[in-house]
C-alpha cells in the first residue's frame, strides 16, 4: 500500500474532523527517557532513495520561531528527493512536554536529538542518518554526533562552535533588537544575583536555566580532535564568515568537508515570521548535497508497524501530562485537523475526566507565529486552563503555522482573508466533536483583530480576550504600514520630548536622524486627529459611520458577548480603543474589562510580565469577577509588576 494512502488512513482514523489533501507529513509523539516529544515526519511521496533519513534540529527560542516555515521547507525539499525527514520540538519547547525550570537543558536536548534519530530509524527503517542542525541546533548536533552510531552526515548552518560566544550574542540582543525581543535577568526569588554568579535569563521569553547556562559557558567545540562526521556540509554567514578556519581544521581530521557562505541567514532566524523569506539558496544546496549522500537503490515507501507510546491511531495519538504525582488523571494533548479545503491544524488539550467541564477556548495565531504562540504563551494558557477544566484547542489559521494555505494565497500572511471561517470551523468542531458549551477566543496583536472581526460577524462566541490589539479595521490584503500606528498616534508627543534632549539635537546636527520620516509621521497625525475629530462630530449627531467601534463592541455585548482587554501600559491599541469607542465604553458596564500590565513589551515576553498575565486571563476565565474601578467608565483593572 502506498505511504501516501496508509498515513491518510490514519490521520482520518485520529480525533479530527478532516482529512488530508495531498500531504504526506504526519504528526507524531515520540518519547525520549521519560519525556514526550512532538514532531512532523515527512514522507517521500515515492520511493525512498537508499537508506538515509534527515533529522532536523531546530535553533532556541525567537530564532525557532521565525525559522518555523523555512524548517518545514528543508524537511520537504528532502523528501521530495526520497529522504524522508523528522523534524521535532525539544523538551520543554514547542508542543513537547515541560522541562523542569532548573534543568540542565543542554543535555536533556542532546538526549532528545538521539531519540529522535532513532525514532527516524524505527519508524522508516532508513540505516544511515544525516542531522541539520542551525544556529544552536548545529551545537546539539555536533555533541549528539560524540554518540557512536548515531549520525553518518551532518549538515551545520552558521553553527554555534562556542558556547560562551554564543552566550554574548544572546546578551546582545537586548541592545540591538526590537521591543519583541528582549533579554531579561530571571530569579525566582526576585533577589538580586551575586556578583560573577550564573544566573537563568529570559531570551524573547524563552528561559535558560543558571545550569545550562553554566554548560554553554563551558562548551567550545572549535578544537576538536577527530571529526564528528565523516561527510560534513558546512553553510556560514555570507556577510559575517565565521567558521571558515574551522572547516579547514576538520578536513585536516579526515573528515569530506563541503563548505559554504550563502545569504540568507538573517531572513532565516531573525525575522519575524511574517516578514522572514525561505533560504533558497541553502534549501536548493542542502537537497543536492543530500541527494548525492542518499544514493542506493530506490525503494518502496512502507510503514513500518510503530508500537507502544508513539503508535497513531484513535486513542493514543495523544501525549499526556502528569506534572504532579499527586494528580489522579492527567491532561492529554493531540494534534487535530479541524477543518479542510483548506486543510487546518490545530494541538487539542483535554483536561482530566473527572476536571471537565462544558467550557472551551480557542487561542489564534499572532501574526504569522504557528500555534505555540509568542514566546511558547499558547502552550502554557492551555495547559494551565485544561487543568481548571477548559478544553483548549491551539489553531493555526489558513496559511499559518502547520495549516494549509487557501488557493491563491500566500503563506504567513500578517492578516490573511477568511480567518472568521477558518474560526466558525474551530467553534464548530470544539461544540460537536467536544460538546463545548461555552467558548471564549482569544489572541494576541492579529489574532486579537481577527477575533474581534470573528465577533463582529456574529459567531456563537461567549467571550473575547483581545491582548495588545493594535489596530480594530483593517481591509483585506492591505499590506503593514512601514509607518506604524504607533507611531501615527503616538509618536509627535515622543518627537516633542525629543525636543528637549540635547542629545537629540546633536543627532539632527550630524545628520543622522530622519527628517523625512519625522515629516511624514507628522502629517499622518494631523490627519489622524482630523478625521478623528470629524468622526467623533458625527457620533454625537448620531450618524452612523461604516468604521464604530463602540457601535460594534455594543452590538457585540447585546448578544450577550463578554469583551475582555488586555494591554502592556503604552500600547497604542489602548488609545485607540479609548478614542475610537470613546463614550460606548461607558455604556458596556461589567461586560467589557479592560486590564493594563505594567512594565511588558508588546507580546509579554518578560518572565513577570508575562506571568501577571496569565493570572489575569486565567481569573477571567476560570470566574473570578472584578469590581468596577470608575476609570475611563469601564472595568479597568491596573496591574502593576
Amino acid at each position: 500500500m502506498a505511504v501516501g494512502t496508509r498515513i491518510a488512513d490514519i490521520r482520518r482514523a485520529t480525533d479530527t474532523s478532516a482529512s488530508p489533501q495531498q500531504r504526506t507529513d504526519e504528526p507524531l509523539y515520540f518519547r525520549s527517557g521519560e519525556r514526550q516529544l512532538f514532531g512532523w515526519l515527512h514522507w517521500p511521496g515515492g520511493s525512498l532513495s537508499g537508506d538515509l533519513g534527515l533529522l532536523i534540529c531546530k535553533p532556541f527560542g525567537y530564532e525557532a520561531i521565525c525559522a518555523h516555515r523555512s524548517i518545514k521547507s528543508f524537511a520537504d525539499a528532502a523528501a521530495t528527493i526520497g529522504v524522508p525527514a523528522l523534524r521535532f520540538d525539544y523538551t520543554g519547547t514547542g508542543n513537547s512536554q515541560d522541562a523542569p525550570a532548573k534543568a540542565e537543558q543542554l543535555s536533556l536536548w542532546v538526549d532528545d536529538v538521539l531519540a529522535a534519530g532513532n525514532e527516524l530509524r524505527r519508524r522508516t527503517g532508513v540505516a544511515r542518518i544525516a542531522m541539520l542542525g542551525i544556529r544552536l541546533g548545529a551545537l546539539l548536533a555536533l555533541l549528539a554526533a560524540a554518540e557512536p552510531k548515531s549520525v553518518d552526515a551532518l549538515i551545520l548552518i552558521a553553527p554555534v562552535i562556542s558556547g560562551q560566544r554564543y552566550l554574548r550574542e544572546l546578551r546582545r540582543v537586548q541592545l540591538a533588537a526590537p521591543k519583541f525581543a528582549v533579554v531579561a535577568p530571571s530569579s525566582s526569588s526576585g533577589d538580586e544575583q551575586r556578583e560573577g554568579e550564573l544566573g537563568s535569563f529570559e531570551v524573547s521569553g524563552f528561559a535558560m536555566s543558571s545550569a545550562t547556562i553554566g554548560r554553554l559557558a563551558r562548551t567550545d567545540l572549535s578544537a576538536l580532535d577527530r571529526a564528528p562526521a565523516p561527510r560534513m556540509l558546512l553553510i556560514d554567514r555570507d556577510d559575517l564568515p565565521s567558521v571558515k578556519g574551522w572547516s579547514e581544521s576538520l578536513a585536516r581530521l579526515g573528515a569530506d568537508i563541503d563548505y559554504e557562505a550563502l545569504g540568507g541567514i538573517v531572513q532565516l532566524v531573525w525575522t519575524a515570521p511574517q516578514y522572514s523569506a525561505t533560504p533558497r539558496a541553502m534549501i536548493a544546496r542542502t537537497r543536492q548535497w543530500l541527494a548525492g549522500l542518499a544514493g542506493g537503490a530506490p525503494r518502496a515507501t512502507t510503514l513500518v508497524e510503530p508500537r507502544g507510546p508513539g503508535l497513531l491511531g484513535p486513542q493514543v495519538l495523544t501525549m499526556r501530562l502528569r506534572e504532579h504525582a499527586a494528580w489522579q488523571e492527567a491532561l492529554t494533548e493531540r494534534p487535530v485537523f479541524y477543518a479542510r479545503d483548506p486543510l487546518r491544524f490545530g494541538i487539542l488539550t483535554v483536561p482530566p475526566t473527572d476536571r471537565a467541564t462544558a467550557r472551551g477556548v480557542i487561542l489564534v495565531n499572532d501574526g504569522a507565529t504557528h500555534h505555540v504562540g509568542a514566546n511558547r504563551m499558547h502552550v502554557r494558557f492551555a495547559r494551565r486552563w485544561a487543568r481548571g477544566g477548559c478544553t483548549i484547542l491551539r489553531i493555526d489559521l489558513a496559511g499559518l503555522g502547520e495549516s494549509d494555505a487557501r488557493e491563491g494565497r500566500k503563506f504567513d500572511e500578517l492578516y490573511p482573508p477568511g480567518t472568521t471561517e477558518d474560526i466558525r470551523a474551530a467553534l464548530h468542531y470544539l461544540r460537536t466533536a467536544h460538546k463545548c458549551r461555552e467558548i471564549t477566543v482569544g489572541g494576541l496583536c492579529s489574532g486579537a483583530y481577527n477575533t474581534l472581526r470573528a465577533a463582529v460577524a456574529g459567531l456563537p462566541i461567549n467571550r473575547i480576550v483581545l491582548i495588545n490589539p493594535e489596530n480594530y479595521f483593517r481591509k483585506d490584503g492591505t499590506k503593514t504600514d512601514e509607518l506604524r500606528l504607533n507611531e501615527i498616534v503616538l509618536g509627535p508627543s515622543r518627537y516633542r520630548e525629543r525636543l528637549l534632549s540635547a542629545k537629540s539635537w546633536n543627532k539632527l546636527l550630524r545628520g543622522e536622524a530622519d527628517v523625512r520620516y519625522i515629516l511624514r509621521v507628522a502629517v499622518r497625525h494631523a490627519w489622524f486627529v482630523i478625521t478623528t475629530a470629524v468622526r467623533s462630530g458625527a457620533k454625537q449627531l448620531h450618524l452612523r459611520l461604516s468604521r464604530d467601534l463602540g457601535r460594534e463592541l455594543e452590538e457585540i455585548v447585546s448578544r450577550g458577548v463578554e469583551v475582555i482587554f488586555v494591554f502592556a501600559r503604552g500600547e497604542v491599541g489602548l488609545e485607540l480603543l479609548r478614542i475610537e469607542a470613546g463614550a460606548s465604553l461607558a455604556r458596556l458596564g461589567d461586560h467589557c474589562r479592560i486590564h493594563v500590565i505594567d512594565g511588558a513589551d508588546h507580546i509579554f515576553s518578560q518572565g513577570r510580565a508575562g506571568r501577571e498575565l496569565e493570572t489575569v486571563l486565567s481569573r477571567e476565565l476560570l470566574g473570578i469577577h472584578w469590581h468596577h474601578s470608575g476609570e475611563d467608565s469601564a472595568w479597568l483593572v491596573s496591574t502593576p509588576t
